[in-house]
């Protein structure tokens, strides 16, 4: 069964796509003002926010809440992580990408991005597609599974430029996991964007939108 998303709608002409995964126990409308926000100055540009399923997970007890995978623990953030789950949600995310390119959007004019697990999957899909995406946008996320993930990364993924803005204040997904991500993806050769915003935790911010809408132009310009 595919994923239900939440759609923006491009406000002009549909020349380019940004499919955005949420995080932990989120939807896709805790992103719709996001959304709603960037459409005013990218309106040609269609915005997918989808939901993910609800399962168990282990690091809230077992309680089952919207999740992409398990998440057992963020005290080792790269210890026995839910592999099976990751691929699971990344055959449902290139449903997606595959739904954009079918209805006359070419890949590379796709963005996949996302915040904190979603930016995660973000990175485990788009660094495995065989796919040119257009970017990839990661907001207070990992690379999970690190070592594999760079041993499988197409050689197709090294031509997508990477955004990854960070808080230097995360509780969550501490700040030294974004820097870890950035120096693996540098050092493999993808060309990272990186963007600490100080005294930021597990959150967003204005200036984080702004460098968002920044990336995203650069990424899928409007067409002339």
């Amino acid at each position: 069964m595919g994923l239900s998303s939440v759609v923006v709608r491009a406000r002009a002409a549909h020349t380019g796509s940004v499919i955005f995964v949420h995080g932990l126990g989120d939807s896709g409308y805790g992103w719709e003002p996001v959304a709603q926000m960037l459409s005013r100055t990218l309106p040609h540009v269609k915005f997918v926010l989808p939901h993910a399923p609800e399962q168990p997970v282990t690091l809230n007890g077992g309680m089952r809440m919207p999740s992409w995978y398990d998440i057992r623990s963020l005290d080792k953030i790269a210890a026995n992580e839910d592999e099976d789950g990751m691929n699971a949600s990344m055959r449902k995310l290139n449903e997606l990408i595959r739904a954009e390119i079918d209805g006359g959007v070419p890949a590379n004019r796709i963005v996949l991005g996302g915040f904190s697990q979603g930016g995660a999957m973000t990175l485990f899909t788009g660094l495995q597609s065989e796919l040119q995406l257009a970017g990839l946008a990661v907001l207070s996320g990992y690379l999970p599974m690190r070592e594999r993930i760079m041993n499988r990364a197409t050689d197709a993924s090294k031509k997508v430029p990477v955004f990854h803005g960070h808080g230097t204040a995360d509780e969550v997904i501490l700040f030294q996991y974004g820097e870890m991500t950035r120096n693996v993806l540098q050092k493999s050769g993808h060309s990272v964007d990186f963007h600490a915003y100080n005294h930021m935790g597990h959150s967003t911010c204005d200036d984080e939108i702004r460098d968002l809408q920044a990336f995203l132009s650069t990424c899928i310009p409007e067409s002339t």
